[in-house]
C-alpha cells in the first residue's frame, strides 16, 4: 500500500514520516527542482512539537530554533496589554519553537532521506492530475510521467493544484487587505533573547522574535514581520507572482514609523536587514469537504489561514500524524474519510477564528478603545476578557496546557 503524497513541504514530509514509522510505503512528489532554505521564521505550537518529539525530531529541532519562553502583546507606544508563558514555562512537556522555515523544512527533508532514502523523494514533480478506480490512484505530473499507489493526499499548499481538481468552482483565494513585509536579521538579543512581541492592530501590526542563534555572541536571528491595512477584501488578491517579491524600504517605514518599542530600534532592525519580502496576507474559505474516494488534501492545501495564532504549520503537522494513525488502521477510503472527519472542523473553525485575529484580537481591543495608549491597563479592558480572548483560543486550536 504506497501512498502518494503531492508536495514536499512541512505537512507533506510529516506525513511521510509518519507513514514509515508505522511501516506504510510512501512516496513524496516535490514540485521545486531543488529544496532550498525558503522563507522566514514561524512558530511551532507545543501539540505539534510534541508529535514531531514522538518521531525523534526534538534534538534536531533544538540546535536550529529558539524555545520561546514569552509572548507579550503591546499596543503601538510599547505598553503591555497581555503576557503568557509558552512552552515548557507554561507547563508543556515539549517547548514552543520560533525557527526559521528553512531550517525546520531541512530537518524534515533529512530525515525522510535518512529514514525512507533518496529514492522516496522525488523533485520536480508538479501535480497535473490524477484518476482513481476501487483499486487506488493514478497520480499525473506536469512531466509526463505517472505514479500509481493505493492514495493520494494533495499537500501542495494554498495554490494545490488537487485542490482545484476537486472544487473547480471554488472562489478562490481571499485577501484581507493587508500586505505583509517579512525579514530576518541577526540583532542584538532583546528581552531575554527568547520572548515574542506583538504589538499594534490588525490595521498595522509589528510581529518579532528570535528564530536561531546569531552569528555574534549576544546576538539572534530576529524574524520581523510588519502588516498593514492597504487595501479591503473586496479586491482580488495580488498576481501569484507578487506574493514573494523583494521588499522595498519606502514601502513599509511609514507603517514602522508608527511603533514605539522601548526595548527595541524598530526602525533600525528594518533597515538592518539585508533583504526582505512582501506577502498579501491570503487565505481560502474552508470546504464542504476534503476526499473523494482515495484522494484527500492535508495542510495549507486543505485549509489555508492567516499567520495570526502560530498555527499553520503546527495545524499541518496535526493533520499529517492523525492520517498516518488512520491508515495504519483501517481501509484507505475508511482512514481517509474519518480523517476528514476528525480534522475539517477544528481547522475551519481556527480558519475563521484567524479572520476574526485569533489570540491577537486583544491588542485589536485595545487600540479601539484606546488607540492613543493608556494609564492602566484595567482601566481599558478586564483582565478576564483578556483572559478568555487568549485562552479561548488555546482551547480551541488545541494546544491549553493540560490541567
Amino acid at each position: 500500500m504506497t501512498i502518494l503524497v503531492a508536495g514536499g513541504g512541512v505537512g507533506g514530509l510529516v506525513l511521510a514520516l509518519s507513514l514509515h514509522e508505522r511501516g506504510i510505503p510512501c512516496t513524496v512528489f516535490e514540485a521545486a527542482q531543488a529544496v532550498r532554505p525558503l522563507g522566514v521564521g514561524i512558530n511551532t505550537l507545543p501539540h505539534a512539537i510534541g508529535e514531531l518529539a514522538a518521531l525523534g525530531l526534538l534534538p534536531a529541532l533544538d540546535a536550529v530554533a529558539v524555545r520561546t519562553r514569552e509572548l507579550r502583546y503591546l499596543n503601538r507606544f510599547g505598553q503591555e496589554i497581555w503576557v503568557e508563558k509558552r512552552g515548557t514555562w507554561a507547563g508543556h512537556g515539549v517547548p514552543q519553537f520560533s525557527i526559521h522555515r528553512g531550517h525546520l523544512h531541512a530537518v524534515l527533508w533529512q530525515a525522510a532521506r535518512d529514514r525512507l532514502g533518496d529514492d522516496a523523494l522525488v523533485t520536480g514533480a508538479r501535480l497535473a492530475g490524477f484518476t482513481q478506480d476501487a483499486d487506488g490512484v493514478t497520480a499525473r505530473f506536469a512531466d509526463g510521467r505517472s505514479a500509481r499507489g493505493a492514495a493520494l493526499v494533495g499537500a501542495d499548499g494554498i495554490h494545490s493544484v488537487l485542490r482545484a481538481a476537486l472544487h473547480p468552482d471554488e472562489a478562490g483565494i481571499r485577501w484581507n487587505g493587508i500586505q505583509m513585509w517579512r525579514g530576518a536579521v541577526d540583532w542584538p538579543a532583546f528581552e531575554g533573547g527568547d520572548t515574542m512581541i506583538v504589538a499594534g492592530d490588525m490595521t498595522e501590526k509589528l510581529v518579532l522574535y528570535p528564530i536561531a542563534a546569531g552569528a555574534a555572541p549576544g546576538t539572534r536571528l530576529t524574524n520581523w514581520v510588519v502588516c498593514a491595512q492597504i487595501g479591503d477584501a473586496t479586491k482580488p488578491p495580488p498576481r501569484r507572482e507578487d506574493w514573494s517579491r523583494p521588499g522595498r524600504l519606502d514601502d513599509v517605514l511609514p507603517h514602522v514609523a508608527r511603533f514605539r518599542i522601548p526595548f527595541l530600534d524598530v526602525e533600525a532592525l528594518v533597515r538592518g536587514s539585508p533583504e526582505f519580502w512582501e506577502y498579501p496576507m491570503c487565505d481560502r474559505d474552508p470546504l464542504p469537504w476534503w476526499t473523494q474516494g482515495r484522494v484527500t488534501l492535508l495542510g495549507d492545501a486543505a485549509h489555508p489561514m492567516y499567520p495570526v495564532g502560530s498555527n499553520g504549520a503546527s495545524q499541518a503537522v496535526l493533520d499529517a500524524r492523525c492520517l498516518a494513525g488512520l491508515l495504519a488502521e483501517r481501509a484507505v477510503p475508511d482512514a481517509l474519510a474519518a480523517y476528514e472527519a476528525e480534522r475539517l472542523p477544528k481547522t475551519a473553525e481556527i480558519v475563521r477564528s484567524n479572520r476574526r485575529g485569533g489570540p491577537e484580537r486583544v491588542v485589536d481591543v485595545v487600540s479601539e478603545r484606546a488607540p492613543e495608549g493608556f494609564a492602566r491597563i484595567e482601566d481599558v479592558i478586564a483582565r478576564e476578557e483578556l483572559a478568555a480572548i487568549a485562552g479561548g483560543y488555546a482551547a480551541m486550536a488545541g494546544f491549553a496546557v493540560a490541567r
